[in-house]
């Protein structure tokens, strides 16, 4: 048995409990945790803004050590260090066959799996993301595992998973940002931190952090940003004032509210591009009238995991952790137990702090 972060149902309070988990069937790993980030998408679940089978072992973004394998798994064997992958790519689907494996159709098939159950009552448990993170250990299919890179304590690597894949992605693939150009970033949590990298390691010339919360400075600074702006009802116009009247050449919203992603596009220069990572509700209605849609000639783009390859992009990252571009020890604001899981999400309710990380 091992201790976890379970939702009970949508909606409600986070249980820390003992699961039972199965030892590894055909195809699957287990996983020793050594940390797992609180991501917003956690959250997400938790609440029902986005839908997975309850009850749920959450956690997403993590990264441990193999402690068993199944019949069939040889690319990794017990002791390997490994970064979780909660978005599998299938290799077959439409999407897959275009080389966009982030959009893959069939990487959340696993959600639906019973993968634990509660010690307690023996209730059949699903696994989140289909990693489920939040646990002291963990079972999963071998093709969410990957390789930890060399060099990168595990503890940091567990960023790999999401925050970092997801913030350098919407910079360097989605609105692949170019040197010289002015980039502002919308939210200093864990992956607007890491975009906020990505544009200083892409060479763009100004980069503005916004968010509501004045105590972030100091970290977006500290990030790359050359300018803090507090988010208001001017945010557009000062950001305009920062860039000779223009607006900036790309606009990054890592927040997911439909007035943030109606400020972002209002914030880019004519021709710029828009690109929203944060995820929102789907009551959030973001309104455009057709004049300015063409007047101002903007590109407005969603970013799905940061529009990444975990394969080919985690071997990039860890040569930037390296050599001292990226630093992953930035993103962390707060190191907790599974019990501070529910205050990290009040925190992130607040807009308070960078990533909070579990760390086993």
């Amino acid at each position: 048995m091992v201790r976890a972060a379970v939702v009970p149902a949508v909606g409600a309070p986070l249980e820390i409990t003992e699961i039972d988990l199965p030892d590894p069937g055909p195809g699957q790993v287990r996983v020793r945790l050594a940390a797992a980030g609180v991501c917003h998408s956690d959250l997400s679940l938790s609440n029902g803004t986005m839908r997975v089978p309850v009850p749920a072992v959450l956690g997403h973004e993590g990264a441990g050590t193999v402690v068993a394998v199944g019949e069939g798994v040889t690319h990794v064997a017990p002791g390997a260090e490994v970064v979780l992958n909660w978005a599998p790519s299938c290799g077959s689907c439409h999407a897959c066959s275009l080389d966009e494996v982030w959009l893959c159709a069939n990487a959340l098939n696993g959600v639906a799996d019973v993968y634990a159950r509660r010690a307690s009552d023996g209730a059949d448990l699903h696994p989140g993301l289909n990693v489920a993170a939040f646990a002291e250990e963990t079972v999963v299919a071998s093709a969410c595992v990957l390789p930890a890179p060399a060099g990168v304590p595990l503890t940091d690597a567990a960023l790999l998973g999401c925050a970092v894949l997801t913030g350098y992605g919407a910079v360097h693939h989605s609105a692949q940002v170019r040197p010289g150009e002015t980039v502002a970033v919308y939210g200093v949590g864990g992956v607007g931190l890491a975009a906020l990298q990505a544009a200083r390691i892409a060479g763009a010339s100004k980069i503005v952090a916004v968010d509501v919360s004045p105590a972030k400075e100091e970290l977006a600074r500290a990030a790359g940003a050359t300018d803090y702006v507090v988010a208001s009802e001017e945010t557009a116009r000062e950001i305009r004032g920062l860039t000779g009247k223009q607006g900036v050449d790309v606009a990054i919203e890592c927040v997911g509210r439909a007035a943030t992603i109606r400020t972002a596009w209002d914030s880019t220069r004519r021709g710029g591009r828009t690109t929203v990572v944060g995820i929102g509700g789907k009551d959030q209605q973001v309104t455009f009238n057709a004049l300015e849609i063409f007047h101002w000639g903007r590109t407005l783009s969603g970013c799905v995991y940061g529009n990444c390859d975990p394969a080919k992009d985690l071997p990039v990252l860890a040569d930037h952790v390296r050599e001292g571009r990226l630093d992953l020890g930035l993103l962390v604001t707060e190191r907790i137990g599974l019990e501070g899981i529910p205050a990290a999400f009040e925190n992130m309710l607040a807009g308070k702090g960078g990533r909070a990380l579990v760390v086993f």
